[in-house]
């Protein structure tokens, strides 16, 4: 699994709002600078989380955007999922219904769901405040 340049952003954007609590709304122009992001990437990203509900948003010359929630109500996982959609390590994990056409004959299966859970399990445990706070955890166990 390869998080796109849209999710890193994405994370970059909602770590960028929560540094910045005691500002009203934030301008994307501002975020832009900081975040050396495109105003036409950061426009679209900005869109996803704002529809995602992550965000709320003001017009007019002090305009702009902050977090919807406190800091420590998203995870990392649901910002990825938020920009990038369903974070599978491979793409089989991906079919339709949720599960692979080969699952009968597939010796392999049970590791890539082991480690979408792990993966999964990890982002879910933390949230945007421990990235503020630079509280990550040592290891996986």
């Amino acid at each position: 699994m390869m998080i796109s340049t849209k999710g890193r952003y994405a994370l970059r954007v909602m770590l960028d709002l929560a540094n910045n609590p005691d500002e009203d709304y934030v301008s994307l122009n501002g975020i832009a600078q900081r975040q050396g992001i495109s105003m036409k990437y950061l426009e679209a990203i900005v869109a996803v989380l704002n529809k995602s509900g992550f965000l709320e948003s003001r017009r007019g010359k002090t305009g702009g955007y902050r977090l919807a929630k406190p800091a420590d109500s998203y995870s990392v996982r649901s910002i990825l999922q938020a920009a990038e959609g369903e974070l599978m390590p491979v793409n089989c994990r991906g079919c339709a219904d949720g599960t692979c056409p080969r699952a009968d004959q597939c010796n392999t299966l049970p590791l890539w769901q082991k480690l979408e859970g792990l993966i999964g399990g990890f982002l879910e445990s933390i949230t945007l405040q421990d990235l503020v706070d630079g509280n990550l955890p040592d290891s996986l166990v």
